[in-house]
């Protein structure tokens, strides 16, 4: 099976990803409760990456996705996994929750 090319880059900055309308954008988180616990972006949504296979019902096929982790190596594999799943306009976030919070953007924090 062919993966799909993706309509958008692999990959944005975090200041792409925070000028990014929540309205025609999915952020997916693919961290771990423990680690979405800590901080988060407010918009987003957690799907650990273990789970994404079995949850990908929960993902919005009318929206660009943009997968976060905490410094960009889980989110390409989960990028890669939706592509390979027949989502188009998938790309992820460049340097992860580690850059979105040192450059200062929103975060919340617990559950």
């Amino acid at each position: 099976q062919e993966s799909t090319s993706s309509n958008l880059p692999l990959e944005l900055s975090v200041s792409e990803a925070a000028k990014l309308d929540q309205k025609d954008w999915f952020f997916l988180d693919v961290r771990e409760p423990s680690e979405w616990e800590e901080a988060h972006i407010p918009y987003a949504t957690l799907i650990p990456l273990g789970e994404l296979t079995a949850r990908l019902s929960e993902i919005p096929k009318n929206k660009n996705i943009i997968v976060v982790c905490r410094s960009g190596n889980r989110s390409a594999v989960g990028r890669d996994l939706l592509l390979d799943s027949g989502f188009a306009n998938v790309t992820s976030m460049a340097g992860g929750m580690n850059k979105w919070q040192s450059q200062g953007n929103p975060i919340v924090t617990g559950p």
